[in-house]
């Protein structure tokens, strides 16, 4: 159907330039009544009105097919993944799979959209030549050779334009923003070591290149302005020219030239989107290729399962390997679990037992052998009654998606339970409960068939049969009993783990019971013992803890990792409630965008510079218009037969203005461009600048992603976007207003229809604008859930399969889709809506063009009235994308305002303050004291010290312990004012802190930070080397230490994390190269600062105590407490 109204839109496009012929022809006619010059103008309305109403009804069916071929491609893509194999999936990553899904299918929209041209080009370009022989003769033939010669030049600079875009800038970008994330990662420690500088100066060189690349593309694109927009006239130039001179009987009347350029007009089209069709072609059958090879992906054989048996689970010789040409992981499977019973699966990590749940599902290829797994009604929600409860790793910190999942598997009431370690991440008293109440012999679930992967050996006793697995083989399989009289694989793995299971009685005291995975720490008579438990020979290592805020006689087991976190994660669970008060939620801007982000863009460019830009867009428009009527009186000397005596004068200052408005448009853009990418190298600086110089409770409350949005998506948008949107906006701009001049100053009533042309034209904009902007936020809401739900069912299709939801997700991801489509599909609907009333106001201007030019005829030359239609006829596409330019800019504008905000966040304090700079050698002495000190970490927030007082000499080394909270690190802080005084002051050798430049202040203090970057990038940057351990972390900023070797080090011991070696070292290293140095410790490890100067115990950001260890110990207070605790008072 879109194709026949394709058809009819051809042939009614070449209507017009007959019609307008016509036209001049009646005013050069004397005698014609005048009701034919009215007949003729209302002809040209209806075929223009007739040919829009078509054009649209072609794009609607467009659209609509482009729309309904991308649902089903994403329909197909996400069917497909639900059911591939897992050597399939190895080599399609959900990232590219999404990438199908999102850029692969819009590719396929995008071309049915334009895929009629593939027909309808050549057919319009063959038309426009007959009438153009017709007129013309084979004078047309030069023209057209103009134009086929711009092709190459204007695919040229696309491919460099490509080029420069895809491998450069992309490349630029991409390094730029990495480092960005990385900064913003580490953004603590660039401060408290002064880094911003050399980070700030990495940025923008990186940034440099990047702009170095935008400046070729605005070179590349100001060229190809000029060509787009010196087409037309180097056609009818070199026509015309062509024309006069072959043969003096050739006379360049009105109806000859102005019925040839609107020819020339229609012919443009085509030509330009002949490359373009034909490109997107390519690129679809890429991405047809692309999707293809996901479709024909292996799928997963559902009968490798036979679920027609009487016993519940059987597999007789079975052997599985993940993908055909793998080896097999698992090997002799031979297992039958009766109705009912409860089967333990244990084994070493590595040892296959997931991949036995993966067999037992089908997810697995099944080499040899047969599986069966009893099928059952389905129950009422059309769940397959065979349910996987997988541990998953990401969640393990408070076991939270296990409970859920046992949950929802125990409300499905099914035969077979598989379940996959669902006890590892729950605590020892929440497992407990969990096997006694559900999977246990008593709980909810006996009489079902379950299949339990556990690593907890104390709950192996009361299970019904236990299989062990040996490197994906069955070792031994029987009763806990019959397994321990064969003193085979599960004795000796019981014996290796002896250590849990004698820790068993313990547990109902309290006591946490741990996986074989995690390092156990036993805090007795105050020796730390820490056994690495998968080790079948214990490994001990002897460490003295402070307990942080145990009750000291407690004696206790407790799980690195788990138990021991068990106080702060309760902490932990209450602090989200605080954080979400604290982390507002990002504001979004609703309805128009202010005058002044548009005057902010103005500055940015430069005011002067922007007038010169309109200046020079100004000119080149007199230049366009001044050629048109030098044309139009051309035309007027076949009335005068003076043709042949002015063909040199006529043709020489045609080619003059014709040429002055391709340079001047080419001077334009190339201005248009600089100022463009000086805006956006300003907007980028001003923000990097501020973002250097935030204070870090910014950064503690504000996400790092939208921080991280701000540098990506907003700056491309200032970068790229927006210069074209600007530079499209401006050439339609002008255009139209050129229109109006031109028809205005032929017939100057026209200047009536005007006013009311303009109102109807403005509220069609403003309408459009505001509903454009509403759909374009909500499709982009509603095509963010389409892929994340797409990720969430790649990584967990195995469970999707085993609770038999594959039909429920299908339906869930077609209704995403769906919703996606609603906000998609009135987005269609209004650039029609848009497009008919605009091109309304357009066919309106055509006739009263006509209209006015047929009542004035007496006094109008035929040259005027062919110029001022022709002007008519092409101001349609001009108005249809200056509405369009309008919405994009104020899409795009929305960015600078973005940045904008973001550059004029609250700032620190100066680096540098030059009248307070202290002298090069300050500190000499190390000498620090506190005076009534109070802080708090934010407005609004409670004190976390309050007034301080203490008084620290040269060289004496002082440790700082207390409990969680206490305000241990919040000093550390303060010192580098981080944190800025609340109430008080500290002084650094006779310097005030709060008085000298932060620069100056951090960069003469060490400090060995809690080094927790989260990426290995950050660690190269930051610290000098990647895939660091926490120890050689440690041993890297200790090395920095040294070479950096201030008066006074402040040292943030980084928790049990590091083994007592590198402890050791750290410390000896302390006490020797910076035995003169004042040292601030705090001490994690009561025994490395036993031997201090003094030892200041803080309490409620209050100084409980301070002095000698050996004093504090003898007054029996706090710390000696936390000594004793520790083993190291009696």
């Amino acid at each position: 159907i879109g194709s026949g109204y394709k058809l009819l839109q051809d042939i009614i496009t070449f209507v017009n330039p007959q019609l307008l012929k016509m036209l001049i022809l009646f005013i050069k006619a004397k005698d014609v009544p005048n009701w034919w010059g009215y007949t003729l103008a209302c002809l040209m309305f209806f075929t223009a009105l007739l040919q829009t109403l078509i054009l649209h009804h072609q794009f609607q069916y467009c659209f609509v097919t482009g729309m309904n071929v991308r649902t089903a491609v994403i329909g197909a893509i996400y069917r497909k993944a639900l059911v591939i194999t897992n050597a399939a999936k190895r080599s399609s990553t959900v990232g590219e799979i999404v990438n199908l899904m999102s850029v692969d299918a819009q590719r396929f929209m995008d071309l049915t959209t334009f895929l009629n041209m593939l027909w309808s080009a050549p057919l319009q370009i063959m038309l426009a030549l007959y009438f153009l022989w017709q007129i013309l003769g084979p004078s047309v033939l030069a023209g057209v050779a103009v134009m086929i010669m711009l092709i190459p030049f204007n695919a040229f600079i696309a491919m460099k334009t490509r080029a420069y875009q895809v491998f450069h800038s992309m490349q630029h970008k991409d390094a730029r923003i990495k480092l960005m994330n990385e900064i913003l990662n580490g953004i603590k420690v660039l401060k408290l070591y002064a880094w911003e500088n050399s980070f700030k100066e990495k940025v923008l060189a990186i940034r440099q290149k990047e702009l170095i690349v935008l400046r070729k593309t605005a070179y590349l694109g100001a060229l190809s302005t000029m060509a787009w927009t010196s087409a037309p006239f180097l056609v009818a130039l070199t026509t015309f020219a062509v024309y006069v001179t072959v043969d003096e009987k050739n006379i360049l009347d009105a109806e000859t030239a102005f019925v040839s350029i609107s020819l020339f007009n229609i012919l443009r089209f085509p030509l330009n989107m002949l490359p373009q069709v034909i490109s997107s072609l390519v690129q679809a059958s890429v991405s047809l290729k692309r999707v293809q090879n996901f479709l024909s992906h292996d799928e997963l054989d559902p009968d490798s399962v036979n679920r027609n048996n009487t016993v519940t689970v059987t597999v007789v010789n079975g052997k599985f390997t993940w993908g055909k040409d793998d080896a097999p992981v698992l090997h002799n499977i031979n297992v039958m679990v009766p109705q009912g019973s409860l089967l333990a699966v244990v084994g070493h990590v590595g040892c296959g037992k997931s991949s036995l749940i993966s067999a037992l599902l089908g997810d697995m290829e099944k080499v040899e052998g047969e599986v069966s797994v009893r099928q059952v009604v389905l129950t009422r929600d059309g769940t397959i009654p065979l349910f996987y409860v997988r541990y998953r790793y990401r969640y393990h910190k408070f076991g939270y998606l296990q409970r859920v999942s046992l949950a929802r598997a125990l409300y499905s009431d099914a035969d077979v339970y598989l379940l996959d370690d669902p006890l590892s991440a729950v605590d020892a008293h929440v497992s407990k409960h969990i096997f006694d109440n559900l999977i246990g012999p008593e709980g909810a679930l006996k009489g079902k068939t379950r299949i339990l992967v556990t690593h907890g050996i104390s709950f192996l006793p009361q299970v019904d049969n236990i299989m062990v697995m040996v490197d994906g083989r069955v070792s031994e399989m029987g009763s806990y009993q019959d397994l321990l009289k064969q003193n085979g694989a599960f004795a000796e793995f019981l014996r290796n783990y002896a250590l849990e299971d004698n820790m068993e009685e313990d547990e109902a005291s309290g006591t946490a019971f741990p996986p074989l995975t995690y390092r156990l720490t036993l805090v007795q008579n105050g020796l730390m013992v820490q056994y690495s438990l998968p080790c079948a020979s214990f490994n001990r290592q002897m460490s003295i803890m402070s307990s942080d805020g145990e009750n000291p006689r407690s004696r206790s087991v407790r799980r690195h990792g788990c138990s021991q976190r068990k106080h702060s994660e309760t902490q932990d669970k209450k602090k989200p409630r605080e954080m979400e008060k604290l982390i507002q939620a990002e504001t979004a801007e609703t309805g128009q965008v202010k005058g002044k982000v548009y005057l902010e863009y103005v500055k940015a460019v430069g005011i002067l510079l922007s007038v010169v830009i309109c200046f020079l867009y100004g000119c080149q428009s007199a230049a366009s218009i001044g050629t048109n009527i030098w044309l139009s009186e051309w035309t007027n000397d076949a009335v005068t037969n003076s043709t042949m005596e002015n063909v040199q004068m006529r043709v020489g200052v045609y080619a003059a203005l014709g040429f002055a408005q391709g340079i001047l448009i080419m001077i334009a853009s190339f201005t248009l461009a600089m100022g463009n990418i000086g805006a956006a190298k300003k907007l980028h600086f001003n923000l990097l600048t501020n973002k250097f110089h935030t204070p870090q409770s910014f950064f503690d409350t504000t996400p790092i992603g939208r921080i991280i949005n701000r540098f990506s998506k907003d700056i491309y948008v200032i970068d790229e976007a927006l210069p074209s949107t600007v530079l499209m906006f401006l050439g339609t701009f002008f255009v139209s207003l050129s229109t109006i001049l031109v028809i205005v100053s032929s017939t100057p009533i026209f200047a009536v229809v005007i006013v009311p042309l303009a109102v109807i034209y403005v509220f069609v904009q403003r309408f459009y604008v505001a509903t454009s902007r509403q759909l374009k936020r909500l499709e982009s809401v509603s095509r963010s859930p389409i892929y994340s739900h797409f990720s969430e069912t790649i990584t967990g299709c195995s469970v999707i399969r085993a609770y038999g939801r594959h039909s429920a997700f299908v339906l869930m991801s077609d209704i995403k889709v769906d919703e996606n489509q609603k906000s998609y599909y009135p987005g269609i609907v209004s650039n029609r809506w848009l497009g008919v009333r605009i091109e309304f106001i357009g066919n309106c201007i055509v006739l009263f063009a006509g209209l006015f030019a047929v009542t004035g005829k007496d006094s109008l030359s035929p040259g005027l009235v062919g110029l001022s239609v022709s002007y008519a006829l092409q101001v349609t596409m001009s108005l249809n994308w200056m509405v369009r330019m309008t919405s994009e800019l104020e899409n795009n504008i929305v960015a600078v305002e973005r940045v904008k905000e973001y550059s004029e966040t609250k700032t620190e304090a100066p680096w540098e303050v030059e009248d307070k700079k202290p002298p090069p050698e300050w500190p000499m002495q190390g000498n620090v004291e506190f005076n009534d000190y109070s802080v708090r970490y934010r407005e609004g927030l409670d004190l976390v010290l309050k007034d301080i007082t203490l008084k620290v000499k040269g060289g004496e080394k002082i440790g700082i312990v207390g409990r969680t909270g206490a305000g241990k690190s919040s000093m550390t802080l303060c010192l580098f004012r981080l944190l800025e005084a609340a109430g008080g002051e500290i002084t650094i050798d006779n310097v005030k802190i709060s008085e000298i430049g932060l620069h100056d202040l951090r960069s003469k203090l060490t400090i060995i930070p809690q080094v927790r970057l989260s990426n290995s990038a950050s660690m190269k940057h930051l610290f000098g080397g990647e895939n660091l351990s926490v120890g050689q972390r440690q041993l890297v900023c200790l090395a920095r230490a040294l070479l950096r070797k201030t008066r006074i080090l402040i040292l943030d011991e980084a928790t049990a994390a590091i083994d007592l070696e590198t402890d050791d070292l750290i410390q000896s290293t302390i006490r020797t190269q910076f035995e003169d140095c004042t040292v601030f410790t705090i001490a994690h490890r009561l025994n490395t600062i036993m031997d201090y100067t003094r030892v200041l115990v803080l309490d409620k950001g209050r100084i409980a105590e301070f002095d000698t260890p050996t004093n504090l110990i003898s007054k029996r207070g706090i710390f000696y407490g936390m000594a004793k605790d520790a083993g190291l008072a009696q």
